[in-house]
């Protein structure tokens, strides 16, 4: 279950940030995605943690 969380928040947090960056440029949402992605990987450890 733990892996299907994190696969989940951080596929929603890097679209995310894909969407914010894209506004502003191809390298600028390619950085914001790898950014979500990154904070969405953190997000579902912490919810996994959280309701284990």
């Amino acid at each position: 279950m733990k892996v299907i969380i994190v696969i989940i928040s951080s596929s929603i947090c890097g679209w995310v940030g894909w969407w914010l960056g894209y506004h502003l440029g191809i390298f600028t949402a390619l950085f914001l995605s790898m950014i979500g992605t990154g904070l969405g990987l953190y997000a579902g450890r912490k919810i996994n943690q959280m309701y284990s």
